[in-house]
């Protein structure tokens, strides 16, 4: 067996691992994506952000499902730098813990707990490392426990 085709099986047997272990398939992370999305949509501090980058959901939902499944399923069908695309950004931790606050919603809503154990925790990890990345981009340095000032 060739080495890609040893790390498809590989990669095949996590997926499946994880799947089990914790419920999440591509249905519940459709129904995450297509759920938080439209509570961003309709937020009063959210909906303006997304709304300034984004005319044409449904790409956005499929890269979104893409990146979800990568992340909480380590199917590694994502491919894109979302740091690049989040960087120019004028936001703040406020939307960071809205944004937040908004995923865990959601994610209550419709996952089981083990499902929602790894959502919360890779979501807790993507926005900090966001926020992160977006002080650096403006030359800033937050220290442990600092926020991101507004643009």
């Amino acid at each position: 067996m060739s080495d890609a085709a040893s790390r498809a099986v590989h990669r095949a047997q996590v997926t499946a691992n994880q799947m089990a272990r914790t419920g999440i398939d591509e249905a519940l992370i459709a129904q995450v994506v297509h759920g938080f999305y439209a509570k961003v949509r309709a937020d009063a501090e959210l909906g303006p952000v997304f709304a300034a980058r984004i005319t044409d959901w449904e790409p956005h939902l499929a890269t979104m499902c893409r990146f979800w499944s990568s992340v909480t399923l380590k199917t590694a069908i994502y491919s894109g730098s979302p740091m690049q695309r989040h960087a120019p950004l004028a936001v703040s931790g406020a939307h960071f813990d809205r944004w937040m606050a908004l995923f865990t919603q959601t994610v209550v809503e419709v996952c089981p707990p083990a499902a929602a154990a790894v959502f919360l925790e890779a979501a807790g990890r993507i926005a900090q490392s966001l926020e992160f990345g977006i002080a650096a981009h403006r030359g800033l340095t937050l220290a442990k426990g600092e926020r991101l000032p507004t643009a």
